[in-house]
């Protein structure tokens, strides 16, 4: 399959220690895998996150930051490379890896996994697809690469303790990345094994302060590991070598607090990470879906509720949580970490949709009043639930004495409370159609539905590509 790998030394042949039994394992078990060994179900969840991370990546492209990103990144040619998807350019390869993982994190929207611990998807797709012109990709061939490279990143999460001051952007999701570029161009085991070393060391430490504060540099982490990703594969396949074990170093004590390899092949072939992720559907950090739930139901419920009319909100929730007690959010990211914000300006509004976070509502009086009026704790019991469970409790106090209230103990969307495919895919329409109009959106979603049947991907690709409505 693809190019030739060229010949790699193991680094067991160079050192006396040998390879971790883990990473040769799973090295030999992508390799050996093939298509027609995975279940019609994981083949369609792979196709589902394929979907939802495109639909993200197009609706955050649109951003102004980001449109004057890909247009700076332009002006160093590479108008034959990949496609920034949904900005009507192609980019060098590194470039459109790099600014469709930004692009793809800019509303909150991207699918994730809580036993990773972070999002794997976008991390992922965007090397895959541009690690190599997709008129050459068999669609088998990226479905493959795509799971595992899902799959490798997302186990390194689970295995891992992350720093409480690390984002977890832009870390393993490194590895994801590489694995996923690896796999396209054919790498054997040993490359394979060396990709995983070399790309760990690549990954980004970024602080988790950022999101607090609203800082959006925290935006590109995701789009420097798919940068990284393709670089630590250009490097291995050049005959650069990694550490013997790269990822213990790192994850078991540089970025993170302790690696547990067993978890990287516990169950390796019968349960699949990709089938564990969650959806979402309110555009703001995943800690504050239990809340935005429970605000919802009780919108459902009781009808609109005047934010005029509410004196008082608490909320009780878990540990990462309750962390996002800031009230009074500097910009649209800081929002979207805001636990008060985000509570308030649903309740204006009637959902946690993308206008909810834009500029008018950051400068809505009775969404910041409100918001000033929304307490957040944490339950220790709550956290003690993690992260099987992420509960929250709202209680809304109304100025005529009546109390609404309400708990949950999962997400919606998460996998033991999934959206449908029909609920993802008309999330995906919502995020495209306003991008390149329904038509358009529709065949990407087709292409993407066909995978598994395209010899080349061309059509795909083209697709991608396609200027958005308000640049035609």
């Amino acid at each position: 399959m693809g190019i030739v790998t060229p010949n790699v030394v193991p680094a067991s042949v160079l050192l006396a220690e040998p390879q971790p039994a883990w990473l040769v394992c799973f090295a030999e078990f992508a390799r050996a895998l093939d298509f027609d060994d995975l279940d019609e179900a994981l083949v369609a969840q792979a196709k589902l996150v394929i979907l939802d991370c495109v639909g993200a990546v197009a609706a955050g492209m649109q951003e102004p930051e980001t449109r004057a990103l890909v247009a700076r990144l332009a002006r160093r040619g590479g108008t034959e490379g990949a496609a920034a998807i949904g900005a009507g350019r192609r980019l060098r390869a590194d470039d459109a890896a790099f600014a469709n993982g930004v692009a793809g994190t800019m509303l909150e929207l991207d699918e994730g996994n809580s036993f990773a611990r972070g999002h794997p998807g976008i991390h992922v797709l965007p090397a895959a697809l541009a690690a190599r012109p997709l008129s050459e990709v068999n669609g088998r061939d990226f479905l493959l690469a795509f799971i595992l490279g899902y799959e490798v990143g997302a186990r390194i999460g689970a295995a891992s303790r992350l720093r409480t001051t690390v984002h977890p952007h832009g870390t393993w999701g490194t590895v994801g990345a590489a694995f996923a570029a690896a796999y396209l161009e054919g790498a054997d085991t040993d490359a394979l094994v060396a990709t995983i070393n070399v790309s760990s060391t690549l990954s980004v430490g970024a602080s988790l302060r950022a999101m607090l504060e609203g800082a959006t540099v925290r935006n590109s982490f995701a789009g420097f590991s798919a940068r990284n990703g393709l670089t630590a594969w250009d490097l291995v396949a050049s005959g650069f070598s990694g550490e013997i074990d790269g990822v213990r170093t790192v994850y078991g004590g540089i970025l993170a607090e302790g690696f547990n390899p067993d978890v990287m092949v516990e169950e390796l072939g019968a349960r699949w990470e990709i089938e564990r992720n969650y959806f979402k559907r309110h555009a703001a950090c995943r800690f504050t879906h239990g809340a935005l739930d429970v605000v919802a139901k009780l919108i459902a419920e009781h009808g609109p509720i005047d934010p005029a009319d509410i004196a008082g909100i608490d909320v009780v929730t878990y540990v990462w949580a309750a962390q996002l007690d800031g009230q009074e959010p500097a910009n649209m990211l800081a929002a979207k970490f805001s636990l008060p914000f985000a509570v308030a300006t649903t309740i204006a509004h009637g959902s946690a949709s993308v206008p909810a976070f834009r500029a008018p509502a950051l400068g809505d009086a009775r969404i910041l009043e409100l918001a000033k009026r929304v307490k957040v704790d944490e339950d220790p019991a709550m956290s003690a639930m993690l992260p099987d469970k992420r509960p929250a409790r709202v209680t809304i106090r109304l100025a005529d004495g009546r109390v609404l209230s309400g708990e949950t103990f999962t997400n919606r969307g998460d996998a033991v409370d999934p959206y449908g495919p029909d609920e993802v895919i008309a999330k995906f329409m919502e995020l495209a159609v306003p991008v390149w109009g329904e038509n358009h959106a529709t065949r990407i979603r087709q292409a993407i539905d066909g995978l598994d049947e395209a010899t080349g991907l061309d059509d795909l690709d083209a697709l991608l590509a396609e200027p958005a409505l308000e640049d035609h």
